[in-house]
């Protein structure tokens, strides 16, 4: 039973690293999830606590998670997982029978579940927890209190540092399919053969005052007794859904520009603000002087926003944008970037580069060709993500090697 109790500790406190980690490097992510959950459950006065919940959230997941891969602090972290799959386990059910949300964000951006799959993935991971559970006062030499402590202590500081960073400044690992080098047209294409809707239809019929559906292998057509009344579709079966959908830029003025935009070979600046009145204001000096060097080079700057146009027009005319605003739909506004403003940077469609409102590049920074500078700034992330992860990586094995150490001389 303790080899058992030991890979059941592994296996649920990885889950929950792994859980806790890709929410905190997206706080903005989660934020937008509760935010659903709220809304959907008629809770709309709380969406105020949605990100002090994501970050809390993502901090209690790593935690429990290193504690129990660890062995640390042994009745708090049992309970804690405990606590939490007795909260979620039955919000899943319900999710997956109501569906009011189609997309729970357990895992963020990196594995989406339908709800009947997280229910399923929940019961599963229960079995492990409560046997780690039901063990948790079972008496065993482990290391000393101010260690597990301390081991504590650093998951909650990584986690909430990992979130605050991701939050000023744009994810450390983009997930989403708007990642730098994604193209655009290619992650909206739908493969050939790929499996469509599949839609079911319902007719309905009256005879005598009693309105009855029918579908199609049963309707009255050789009762003339029935008389038709309507009929609708209902999806039975989903069907390849693209990666990238709903995307389009266009306004009153010029319609739809979708393709014109990502097929220019010449670079084309994206200012995203999903709410225009919502825009942080001291990232206009900047944006003013990026749509002016745009305008020099010839390069295109566009901004694309869910606002209206009389809204974005005051907006341009009150701050002297040499800018065009066009729309696309909010959710991939939100996708896009997590930042209002936010900025991106492509050329035939593919993204060579984006940023935070607070990390918008100066004009002397864009000297040279785009691409160029685009590459070197994202190689230079890369080697940076790298290094942390192996570092990381290292003393996470580090730190398991001496506590399994430990414990197998103690047992000795």
């Amino acid at each position: 039973m303790s080899i058992v109790r030991f890979f059941s500790r592994i296996i649920v406190g990885s889950i929950f690293i792994f859980s806790g980690f890709v929410k905190a490097v997206d706080p903005m992510g989660s934020t937008y999830k509760f935010s659903d959950y709220f809304t959907a459950f008629g809770m709309d006065a709380l969406t105020g606590l949605a990100f002090p919940l994501a970050i809390l959230l993502s901090t209690l997941e790593f935690t429990v998670g290193v504690a129990l891969v660890f062995n640390a602090q042994k009745k708090l972290s049992a309970w804690g997982a405990l606590l939490f799959m007795l909260l979620f386990t039955p919000l899943t059910l319900v999710l997956a029978i109501t569906n009011k949300v189609t997309d729970c964000g357990c895992f963020g951006d990196v594995l989406t579940l339908s709800n009947w799959e997280t229910f399923w993935k929940n019961l599963f991971i229960l079995v492990p927890t409560l046997l780690i559970f039901f063990g948790r006062k079972l008496k065993e030499k482990t290391y000393p209190l101010w260690e597990q402590n301390l081991l504590v202590a650093f998951a909650i500081v990584f986690s909430i540092v990992t979130s605050v960073y991701s939050y000023k400044h744009l994810p450390i690992i983009d997930f989403r399919p708007y990642h730098i080098g994604a193209n655009i047209s290619e992650g909206m294409m739908i493969p050939d053969g790929a499996p469509a809707d599949e839609y079911k239809s319902i007719l309905k019929y009256e005879k005598d005052g009693v309105v009855k559906e029918f579908d199609e292998t049963n309707y009255p057509w050789q009762d003339s007794t029935w008389t038709f009344v309507d009929s609708e579709q209902i999806k039975i079966k989903e069907g390849y859904t693209p990666p990238i959908h709903d995307f389009s830029i266009s306004n009153e003025m010029d319609g739809d520009i979708t393709d014109q935009v990502l097929n220019d070979e010449n670079y084309t600046f994206i200012l995203i603000t999903k709410e225009i009145d919502k825009l942080n204001e001291e990232s206009l000096p900047k944006i003013l002087d990026l749509s002016m060097y745009a305008l020099e080079k010839g390069y295109s700057f566009i901004a694309l926003t869910a606002s209206g146009l009389q809204e974005c027009e005051a907006f341009k005319a009150d701050h002297e944008l040499p800018i065009e605003f066009y729309n696309t739909d909010e959710i991939q506004l939100k996708t896009i970037v997590r930042s209002n403003p936010g900025l991106i940077l492509i050329q035939n469609g593919t993204i060579l580069n984006k940023w935070h409102f607070n990390d918008f590049p100066a004009v002397k920074e864009l000297n040279g060709d785009l691409a160029a500078y685009s590459i070197t700034k994202h190689q230079k992330l890369n080697i940076k993500l790298v290094f942390i992860s192996i570092t990381s990586t290292l003393l996470l094995l580090i730190c398991l090697f001496l506590v399994v150490s430990r414990s197998s001389r103690a047992r000795k």
